[in-house]
């Protein structure tokens, strides 16, 4: 098959460092166009890269094969739409939608046109969560009991993007950093009985929830999902307790720090944590406790485009379903009515 021609639907931070680096780099991929809708930033970076000044003009090249939808939350659900009406595969970046009802009907869309839909949730492949699974999958810590789960920031100013700070649907740290943890917690545990959350706002003047502590309850153990901007001090990123001991990781994958550096994603040594980030493994083994340090596992955002071309070119399965992300926004809504409700809302 011939590279897939692909078109960023902007050239934010997103397309800058999470999309344009892995499309470009990639042998089955060509970046071939972006929505940029007065600004030529991709051009500097890209020179050879098509620039578009509105989505239907976009939709209108039909040597685009993919579109990356890397635009405000709010506007996903519409500009999925309309691509997947153009006969033009989708990569959405999470959150996948607002709400479940326009995740499914963008599944239905999917189906009824026949082209590819996927959303990017790329902390799947972060260093520290392979690491975590790994360990998990593994069984040494026998049953799991609890796990616990910190994306914390120490970070007290608003945002300058306007749109992450006005409330609106889909804003705040729930649909942002809580779909990743929502995401990793259900590709290790499943969708979970129950829900309960409890969501706020501390930053001064802050409009939008920047704070969430949502419980997801099982059959047989609990676990806890929890950001703040008021965290100077890291806490373990997982904490994982089971039968036979516990699991301690800190949050270090440093692709996008990399990313941020400029370095490509197809350079030696990519997404390899320092040693002094391994995580620490206390298990009960052969009648004694065995505490040691465990090797962390390479980072690698690359696979997910590895996935979505096989999916596209050869028919595989998608790396990240559409079905996937929107247990995700599932969850979130369910979040949210828990903390209106101050009470655990059943699944």
């Amino acid at each position: 098959m011939k590279s897939i021609n692909t078109a960023l639907c902007s050239f934010g931070m997103s397309g800058h460092l999470f999309h344009g680096p892995f499309i470009d780099v990639h042998p089955n991929f060509n970046l071939y166009g972006v929505l940029e809708r007065t600004k030529n930033l991709a051009q500097e970076k890209y020179p050879n890269i098509k620039t578009f000044r509105s989505l239907e003009n976009l939709l209108q090249d039909n040597a685009i094969d993919l579109v990356v939808v890397n635009t405000p939350n709010i506007t996903h659900y519409n500009y999925t739409k309309k691509i997947i009406e153009a006969g033009k595969h989708v990569v959405v970046e999470k959150p996948f939608t607002v709400t479940t009802a326009e995740a499914q009907e963008l599944i239905d869309l999917a189906k009824k046109h026949n082209v590819k839909l996927s959303v990017y949730h790329n902390r799947r492949w972060d260093s520290d969560f392979k690491t975590v699974k790994k360990i998990i999958d593994e069984g040494v810590l026998g049953d799991i009991v609890e796990a616990e789960f910190h994306y914390d920031r120490f970070d007290p100013e608003l945002s300058y993007k306007t749109h992450k700070e006005t409330p609106t649907e889909g804003v705040g740290s729930l649909y942002d950093l809580g779909s990743h943890l929502i995401d990793q917690a259900l590709q290790l545990f499943g969708m979970p009985n129950s829900v309960f959350a409890s969501l706020d706002s501390f930053r001064k003047d802050s409009k939008v929830g920047d704070y969430f502590d949502v419980k997801l309850y099982y059959t047989s153990h609990y676990v806890t999902l929890k950001s703040s901007y008021f965290v100077r001090e890291p806490l373990p990123a997982y904490s994982i307790h089971g039968t036979k001991g516990s699991f301690i990781k800190s949050k270090a994958d440093i692709q996008e720090t990399e990313l941020q550096k400029e370095i490509k994603p197809n350079t030696n040594n990519w997404g390899i944590e320092p040693e002094s980030e391994k995580g620490i493994l206390h298990i009960l083994k052969n009648g004694d406790f065995n505490k040691a340090f465990v090797n962390t596992e390479q980072g690698d955002y690359m696979a997910y485009y590895n996935g979505i071309y096989n999916a596209i070119a050869n028919n595989k399965p998608l790396p990240v379903t559409a079905q996937q992300a929107t247990d995700v926004i599932k969850i979130i809504e369910v979040a949210i009515q828990s903390n209106q409700e101050k009470r655990i809302i059943e699944l």
